[in-house]
């Protein structure tokens, strides 16, 4: 198991101390999605930025605090304690501040990026669409057309993160005619452009999570506004999507341990006693087998993180790790609200909030059912016959191209 280093574990700390003592005691208030949720969650990432723990794993020369995805794991795991705790400590907008970093020129960089790294912009990714597939980039209908001097976009995109407080969007868009491999680019456009419409929110499972629908009506897209270059699109979204589920494992991770740790001091409470829960059997293998699954799935994503920082394909890896850190936080919440009874159904325990949360991570940034089938295709192409197959790098052994 990777150790952190000695400058990590100090942030680490931190990160917990200001999750436990700032965002946890309002969970519910933060819950609540109105104006004044919204307004807590600014006076608290103001209380992070002057703690020093906002945007701890933003590009190091713009203020990031940690080198390597495998030390951010540490911190990271302490960020997801709560399902709030990303959104006010930046976390939800690394993946933007690494995109902008590695592939915008230098007027995006002025006009987005820097503003992002302060906190002072808030960028939402839109992908999926009503009318198409999310797992088939080919299937989508969205498109910019070339008019002299700049794209008109026109296109609708549904449930997008943050999509009624961003700032700005990052737009994938059909800007040619030719192979989906070359007809797609990502285009930054500010959410004040005309012809930019945000529809409706979109609640999952009942609650508003941030989700929302947009649609772009026209809108004015200059050349410099072209993430990259155009047709880029499909490449950038796969250095993206790679990230992005290792990210957003780890502080599913983060909130897996909590949830074991509530589960154990239920069971060591003066209720617990009373109950006589540590006797029970099967209380007994609930508590092995949530722990098996954090460390089994912490296990994977210091694997793929580490072949990450290493510059090495680990498309196997990420998904591995993904699908066990999801698997891993459901099956905690699930033991946990057994364990805690009604209470646990009920606004008296954070456990129903998260065992939502948890249930979209089974959805969102590739479905289950997507990911183990291509994981499946991937691991018979890499141990076809006459490849010579390892077991500790199989993305090495895929076909170049292979998503």
């Amino acid at each position: 198991m990777t150790t952190a280093s000695p400058e990590t574990t100090p942030l680490a700390q931190r990160v917990r101390h200001f999750v436990e003592q700032h965002i946890l005691p309002r969970e519910l208030e933060l819950g609540a999605c109105d104006k004044a949720a919204s307004a807590l969650a600014v006076e608290l990432q103001a209380k992070a930025q002057a703690a020093g723990v906002f945007g701890n794993f933003y590009p190091f020369a713009l203020g990031g605090r940690v080198v390597s995805l495998v030390e951010y794991l540490t911190v990271a795991t302490e960020e997801g304690r709560s399902e709030f705790a990303p959104a006010i400590l930046g976390c939800d907008a690394t993946l933007d501040a690494y995109m902008l970093d590695r592939h915008a020129n230098p007027e995006l960089r002025e006009r987005f990026l820097m503003p992002l790294v302060r906190g002072e912009q808030v960028p939402c990714y839109a992908m999926s669409e009503p009318e198409s597939i999310g797992s088939i980039p080919a299937t989508m209908t969205s498109r910019a057309d070339w008019h002299g001097d700049h794209w008109r976009l026109n296109g609708r995109k549904w449930f997008i993160c943050r999509a009624e407080r961003a700032d700005f969007a990052t737009v994938i868009a059909r800007t040619g005619d030719g192979p989906t491999g070359e007809a797609l680019s990502m285009l930054i456009v500010p959410t004040d452009s005309p012809g930019f419409q945000f529809v409706r929110p979109l609640a999952l499972l009942g609650r508003q999570q941030g989700q929302g629908e947009l649609r772009f009506d026209e809108v004015r897209v200059t050349a410099n506004q072209v993430l990259g270059t155009p047709g880029q699109g499909i490449a950038l979204m796969q250095r993206r999507l790679g990230l992005g589920r290792l990210l957003r494992a780890a502080h599913w991770l983060g909130l897996a341990q909590r949830c074991f740790d509530d589960l154990c001091a239920r069971v060591h409470s003066p209720r617990g006693h009373l109950a006589r829960l540590a006797d029970k059997q099967l209380l007994r293998a609930r508590v092995y087998q949530v722990y098996r699954d954090i460390a089994s799935a912490r296990a994977l994503l210091q694997d793929a993180a580490a072949k990450f920082d290493q510059g090495q394909a680990n498309s196997i890896e990420v998904n591995l790790a993904k699908l066990a850190a999801s698997e891993a936080l459901s099956g905690a919440v699930d033991s946990a609200m057994q364990v805690m009874g009604a209470e646990g159904l009920s606004e008296l325990s954070p456990l129903s909030g998260i065992y939502r949360h948890a249930r979209t991570t089974h959805i969102l940034d590739g479905t289950d059912d997507a990911l183990v089938s291509t994981l499946g295709r991937d691991l018979l192409t890499a141990t076809a016959p006459g490849k010579p197959f390892d077991s500790r790098c199989p993305s090495l052994h895929l076909d170049k191209g292979t998503p």
